[in-house]
C-alpha cells in the first residue's frame, strides 16, 4: 500500500512515521525547509507524491488546501482516496470534494482529527465522512487509530471537529490570558498550581496547551475563525469564538499578548497588495464604503490603522486636532455627515498629516486642492470636490466610533484604500479576514488561468483549422 503525505509539518510527519512503520511505502511533499522523517521518500513536487498512491493525505493547512487539491486532483488514480485533513470549515471542505472529482476519478473523504497528534501520532481519534469515509477508516483502523464514520456528507466531519474546537481553543486561550496576567503580576507559580489542579493530567496538560497555543496560534487561530463562521451559520453569536482566534493570533507573535496594536506595522504590510474587492468578497461584500466616496487621483493607494474624527458638516476644527496626534500608520477617517459643499481638507491640511505620518485620509464629506494632493502623493478618498473652504468652529470628537460611507469605523480598525474604494475591517478580524481575502485571490489567479489556457487552446485550435 502506498500513502502520499502533502505537508510535512509536525502533524504530517507524525502520520508519515506512522505509516511507515505499519509496512506502507509513503512519499512526501512540503515546499518548506522541513526534515523528511526517515523511510519516507522526498518527492520534488505534488504531481511526484500523490502518482500511484491508495491514499493521499492532505495535511498543508487550511489556507493552501484547495489550491493543492486542485494540483493534484488531475493526478490521482482511480482508486484514490483524497483524505483532507485541515481543519477547515465545511463549506471549504465541499470545494475540496468537488476539486477531486472535476479533474479525477478519486473519491474524496473529510477528516477531522480528534485529539494530540503530538501525543498519540498516527493512533490519533479521527471522525470522517464524504465518500471515502469508509475506506479511510479502514485505513486508520488497522494503524489502531479510532474513526467514526459520520457518513457520506462532505463536512461533516469538519462541522463536528469545529464545535469541539470552540472549547478545546477557548481552553488554550483561557490559559494563555491567565498565565500571561499571573506573570504580569508576579503570581504566576501560584496562578498555574490553580489552573492545574483543575485539570485532569495537571501540569502537564497546562503546558502542553499554553506551549500548543503559542506554537500553533496562526493556524488554530484560522481554525477558530472557521468555528466563529459556523457559530454565525447556526445563528448565534460568534463573538467568543472570534475572540478565541484573536488571543491565538496574540500568542503566536514575538511580543504575545503584549498591548499593542491590534493592527501592527507587521500586519499593515501584509496587506500591501491585496485588493479591496478581495477583502470585500471574503467577507460578503460587507466590509465596503460605498461607492460614492472615491479616491481623487488615480493609482491613489493606502493601508493604515483608522484615526478617526466626527465633525459638524462643513467644519474641520476635529480634523485639525485628529492630526496633531496622528502616528505613523494611521489613516484619518472622518465622518463629515456626507455634506459636500464645504471642503474639509486641502493642500496644506494634508501636508501636516503627511509629515505627522499619516498615510491618508478617508472623508464622508468634501476636499480640495486635488492636484497638489496628487503632487505630493497624499492619498485622499473623498465623496465630493469644492473650492470652498471650511468652517473652524467645531464641535467634533476624535478617536469616537464613527459612520462613514455605510459602515460603522472605531478607532484602530483596519482601513485598505484603493482605486476601487475603501474597505473597513474590524481590528479584531483583521488577520483571518487577511488569510480569507488571500484565499478568494489565489482562488481567483487559478480561474484566470485556466481561462486563459482553455481560450489559448482555442485560439491555436482556430489558428491551425
Amino acid at each position: 500500500m502506498r500513502v502520499g503525505v502533502l505537508g510535512l509539518g509536525e502533524a504530517g510527519s507524525l502520520y508519515a512515521a506512522g505509516f511507515v512503520e505499519n509496512g506502507w511505502s509513503v512519499t512526501g511533499y512540503d515546499p518548506g525547509d522541513v526534515p523528511t522523517p526517515e523511510g519516507v521518500e522526498r518527492a520534488a513536487g505534488i504531481e511526484d507524491a500523490v502518482r500511484g498512491c491508495d491514499l493521499v493525505l492532505g495535511l498543508t493547512g487550511a489556507k493552501a488546501a484547495l489550491a493543492v487539491a486542485r494540483e493534484a486532483a488531475p493526478h490521482l488514480g482511480p482508486a484514490t482516496v483524497y483524505a483532507d485533513m485541515n481543519a477547515a470549515a465545511p463549506g471549504l471542505k465541499g470545494e475540496i470534494a468537488q476539486a477531486v472529482t472535476a479533474s479525477s476519478k478519486a473519491v474524496f473523504a473529510d477528516v477531522s482529527v480528534i485529539g494530540s497528534v503530538p501525543t498519540y501520532r498516527h493512533r490519533t481519534a479521527l471522525m470522517t465522512s464524504g465518500p471515502g469515509a469508509t475506506v479511510v477508516a479502514d485505513y486508520f483502523g488497522a494503524l489502531g487509530a479510532p474513526v467514526e464514520d459520520l457518513g457520506s456528507e462532505p463536512g461533516a466531519a469538519s462541522a463536528r471537529k469545529l464545535l469541539r474546537s470552540v472549547f478545546m481553543k477557548g481552553l488554550g486561550a483561557i490559559i494563555v490570558q491567565t498565565v500571561e496576567a499571573g506573570r504580569a503580576a508576579g503570581d504566576e507559580t501560584w496562578v498555574r498550581e490553580q489552573i492545574a489542579s483543575e485539570l485532569a493530567g495537571g501540569e502537564g496538560t497546562l503546558e502542553r496547551l499554553y506551549t500548543g497555543t503559542a506554537k500553533h496560534g496562526v493556524r488554530r487561530a484560522f481554525e477558530a475563525s472557521a468555528a466563529a463562521d459556523l457559530m454565525a451559520d447556526l445563528d448565534l453569536d460568534a463573538e467568543l469564538a472570534r475572540a478565541i482566534g484573536h488571543v491565538h493570533r496574540l500568542a503566536a507573535r514575538p511580543e504575545g499578548l503584549r498591548a499593542v496594536p491590534r493592527v501592527t506595522d507587521e500586519l499593515l504590510a501584509a496587506h500591501r497588495d491585496v485588493a479591496t474587492a478581495n477583502i470585500g468578497d471574503a467577507v460578503d461584500r460587507l466590509a465596503l464604503l460605498d461607492s460614492g466616496i472615491r479616491p481623487l487621483w488615480p493609482g491613489a493607494r493606502a493601508i493604515g490603522r483608522a484615526l478617526t474624527v466626527w465633525t459638524r458638516a462643513g467644519d474641520n476644527k476635529a480634523v485639525h486636532e485628529a492630526v496633531r496626534i496622528a502616528a505613523p500608520g494611521d489613516i484619518i477617517v472622518v465622518n463629515g455627515e456626507g455634506d459636500t459643499s464645504r471642503a474639509l481638507i486641502g493642500e496644506l491640511i494634508a501636508e501636516r498629516a503627511k509629515a505627522r505620518g499619516a498615510v491618508g485620509m478617508v472623508l464622508d464629506g468634501a476636499a480640495r486642492d486635488v492636484d497638489v494632493l496628487a503632487e505630493i502623493g497624499f492619498p485622499v478618498w473623498a465623496r465630493a470636490v469644492t473650492p470652498a473652504g471650511p468652517y473652524k468652529f467645531g464641535p467634533g470628537h476624535v478617536n469616537v466610533p464613527v459612520a462613514v460611507g455605510g459602515l460603522v469605523c472605531r478607532p484602530g480598525d483596519l482601513v485598505v484604500a484603493d482605486s476601487d474604494g475603501v474597505a473597513v475591517v474590524a481590528a479584531e478580524r483583521a488577520g483571518s479576514v487577511l488569510d480569507a481575502a488571500r484565499a478568494v485571490e489565489a482562488d481567483e489567479a487559478d480561474r484566470r488561468a485556466r481561462i486563459r489556457a482553455t481560450t489559448g487552446g482555442q485560439a491555436a485550435s482556430g489558428g491551425e483549422s
